[in-house]
């Protein structure tokens, strides 16, 4: 049964949030963990390891908040008692979450307290402990919930997606275009046509009127059947959004992301009431708790989620869950992560029916790609690994180079 945002709003009662949500875990992994024991295994965590890395870009991709040079991430290893190891991957990027590689890294080892000695199954209450201990700091606290459902999937036998709710194992994910002259994007936004990809997005928002010129470009070089995403990044005013908007509404976007500044939930209102293009919301939402302000603002079309923003599978699952209750679609996108970070994310849209775009791009502009298995992407789609838990391992001699913080 379908309800109106109205009908949602009205069941949410004040006290309800992301505190609240924390209690959530799923039958799926309640099942893994009493099969775990049967045979007695010791699923406890012996070991938490850090390893800050850090890998080259192909080329800068230049986004109206900042520009990518190189990806500074942090690898996690997790170990229980009986060895079986788990990966988790934090890509902090200040300019969204306040973080930066060095902040990961303290922050990850202040919390190996609450997760060493702890039951890996235990998710929903180690969750809620980095919660209380660290708001905010959303990548780290990801990296560390990774590694632990990566454990839980491989003493279970199972991919991640099939213990919190396998709906999909192949889905379509976009290629970004970073912003540059209107000329170079449009050569760009063509090479990603030859690669086999049927979605692009285009970043915009450092200047309204030469926007406007790199929008038409891009169209013009990719043809009508290329469905077309653009991406301000907080980039323009209200006002100057829904004049760029209003002046390429001939162009056929499928949705524009993030037009405004993140706290300005009225200017995001005044937008999507004058256009004909989709909003969808970005840096705004954060946590379960974003979702629901935007939603009682009416404020957008969709919510683009990601791991790194949001703390973990857990939460991100909860923002869906939120959203769809309100009949709204979710994207799930990335930072800079590598396979191992892209490929959690990939598991959440796996097993959630309303997640129905993917930005899952990351890794092709790395110099360097240390990920054996994971999800593959050919042309443009997106297949999930068959191997349990993330499905993928790293290459030793790229672990062999790492250095525990």
């Amino acid at each position: 049964m379908n309800v109106s945002r109205k009908s949602f709003l009205k069941t949410v009662t004040a006290g309800f949030g992301a505190a609240a949500l924390c209690e959530f875990a799923t039958p799926a992994l309640a099942l893994a963990q009493e099969k775990s024991r049967l045979p007695a295994k010791s699923t406890r965590i012996r070991d938490v390891e850090i390893f800050p890395f850090n890998l080259g870009m192909k080329e800068v991709i230049k986004i109206a908040i900042g520009t990518d040079v190189a990806a500074d991430n942090v690898l996690v290893r997790l170990r229980t008692e009986d060895g079986v190891i788990g990966y988790g991957e934090a890509s902090p990027y200040s300019p969204v979450t306040g973080e930066t590689q060095q902040t990961d890294v303290a922050m990850g080892k202040s919390m190996v307290p609450i997760l060493k000695g702890k039951d890996a199954f235990s998710i929903a209450r180690i969750v809620s402990e980095m919660e209380s201990f660290a708001p905010g700091n959303g990548s780290i606290k990801a990296a560390l919930e990774t590694a632990l459902w990566d454990i839980c999937g491989k003493i279970a036998g199972q991919p991640i997606c099939n213990l919190v709710g396998s709906y999909r194992d192949s889905f379509e994910t976009d290629m970004t275009v970073g912003i540059d002259t209107p000329q170079v994007m449009a050569e760009k936004a063509r090479e990603v046509v030859r690669l086999g990809y049927t979605t692009i997005k285009v970043k915009v928002g450092d200047n309204p009127p030469l926007d406007i010129e790199r929008i038409r470009a891009v169209r013009a070089a990719i043809g009508p059947d290329i469905k077309f995403r653009i991406d301000a990044n907080q980039g323009w005013s209200p006002s100057q959004a829904v004049h760029v908007l209003r002046a390429v509404a001939d162009q056929q976007l499928q949705m524009c992301e993030q037009p405004v500044i993140y706290w300005d939930w009225p200017g995001l209102r005044f937008v999507r009431e004058n256009v004909g293009t989709p909003i969808i919301v970005d840096e705004s939402v954060h946590v379960a708790h974003d979702a629901i302000v935007g939603i009682r603002e009416n404020a957008m079309d969709a919510i683009n989620i990601k791991l790194m923003k949001c703390g973990g599978i857990l939460q991100a699952i909860r923002i869906a869950q939120v959203a769809d209750a309100a009949n709204l679609k979710c994207m799930l996108g990335c930072m800079d992560e590598t396979r191992v970070g892209l490929t959690a994310a990939a598991h959440v849209i796996a097993s959630q029916k309303n997640i129905e775009f993917a930005d899952l791009d990351a890794f092709v502009f790395h110099d360097v790609d240390p990920v054996i298995g994971g999800m593959e992407v050919r042309n443009g789609m997106i297949y999930m690994p068959k191997g349990p838990g993330l499905g993928l391992d790293l290459d030793p001699a790229f672990v062999a180079k790492l250095h525990a913080a």
